[in-house]
């Protein structure tokens, strides 16, 4: 590439590295505003974002690494990473298809977590098409691999359009019936990265339900109204306004860690999802997508214990994540819509992140 380092500091070599056999490297998109968004093929990760704050000045608004190195050592696996073959969790690794039995790698408690033990996180995708704004990432999934039937093919579309928003394409197909949910795993502090809290993020979402758990963070089925909760956020909440109250929900997950079912006039409908703002840079995130829920997970598990971009440290709560997905254990779930992907059908899912200032 024609510079040493991207526009948010990232020294682009570092990103340079041979892994399984196959090259990684960083690759920026720039539109005509000055925004810049940093990817690598090493798991189809975001790794920086500049966007604009309420003053003109350039804020990188994800969490991430400084290296690839750093990101295949990392204790947070899936900063900014597409998750698959299938996102959230499975319980106990088990689910039937088509008859067939088939078990998981377990790696999240009792449950297999965003793909297993290797999931699309952890592999080195295929570089396709590049341009200023837009670059293409493919990936191979072979019949087995962590225990899915099928050959299955992604494709991941990362755009950077010039009214600042990050728009998502994801396609699919098989040979084989499978199973499949993808998501996009960025840790946001529209405070910028570094900042220690996502506390006084305001948020709002479009949903009216949610899915409760179990302590293994299963949800029993059904969706429940957020109305009366410490879940609500169909009207402006901040975000660490009631995160600590006294609700089981939230002493499961030690925070929001849940699925949000979006209110959807038509399944797969590509509609607006939900808004998050800092009052610090005035940074506003729009989102849009087309699939049925959002996981919010506010980040309650990081440990702060590790240096990441520009030496800073991530605390607990010191992002938030807006997981866009069809719903944990769907395929032990019938009444849930549907993750089961058919040879001769094409997936397709778009997700979009809109950035503006307050």
């Amino acid at each position: 590439m024609d510079k040493t380092y991207s526009k948010s500091g990232l020294l682009i070599e570092t990103f340079e590295k041979i892994v399984d056999g196959k090259q990684t490297g960083l690759y920026t998109l720039e539109n005509k505003q000055g925004c810049e968004l940093a990817v690598t093929n090493y798991g189809a990760k975001i790794v920086s974002l500049l966007v604009p704050d309420k003053n003109g000045q350039e804020r990188d608004i994800v969490l991430g690494h400084r290296s690839i190195d750093e990101y295949l050592s990392s204790q947070e696996p899936y900063f900014g990473a597409v998750c698959g073959r299938v996102a959230n969790r499975i319980a106990k690794g088990r689910f039937s298809l088509k008859g067939k039995d088939y078990t998981l790698a377990i790696n999240n408690g009792p449950n297999s977590l965003h793909g297993g033990i290797k999931g699309f996180n952890a592999v080195v995708w295929e570089v396709n098409n590049v341009s200023d704004d837009s670059i293409e990432f493919s990936y191979l999934s072979v019949d087995g691999e962590e225990g899915y039937p099928g050959n299955l093919k992604v494709t991941v579309i990362y755009t950077l359009t010039d009214d600042n928003t990050v728009d998502i394409q994801y396609h699919a197909e098989t040979d084989q019936a499978t199973i499949l949910n993808l998501t996009n795993h960025s840790y946001f502090n529209l405070s910028g990265e570094g900042d220690p809290h996502i506390g006084d993020h305001l948020l709002s979402l479009r949903a009216d339900t949610y899915l409760p758990t179990d302590a293994n963070a299963i949800p029993y089925g059904k969706p429940e109204p957020v109305t009366g909760t410490p879940m609500d956020f169909t009207t402006p909440h901040l975000i660490g306004e009631r995160i600590d109250d006294d609700f089981q929900q939230l002493h499961f997950g030690k925070g929001y860690d849940h699925t949000y079912v979006l209110n959807k006039k038509t399944p797969g409908e590509y509609a607006y999802a939900g808004v998050c703002e800092s009052p610090k840079t005035g940074i506003r995130m729009e989102i849009y997508t087309t699939e049925p829920g959002i996981q919010l997970y506010t980040g309650n598990w990081m440990t702060g214990n590790f240096a990441a971009k520009k030496g800073h440290h991530y605390p607990e709560r010191s992002a938030v994540c807006f997981e866009t997905q069809h719903f944990p254990d769907s395929i032990n779930k019938p009444e849930y819509p549907s993750v089961v992907l058919e040879p001769g059908e094409k997936f397709s899912s778009r997700t979009s992140f809109r950035f503006s200032t307050i």
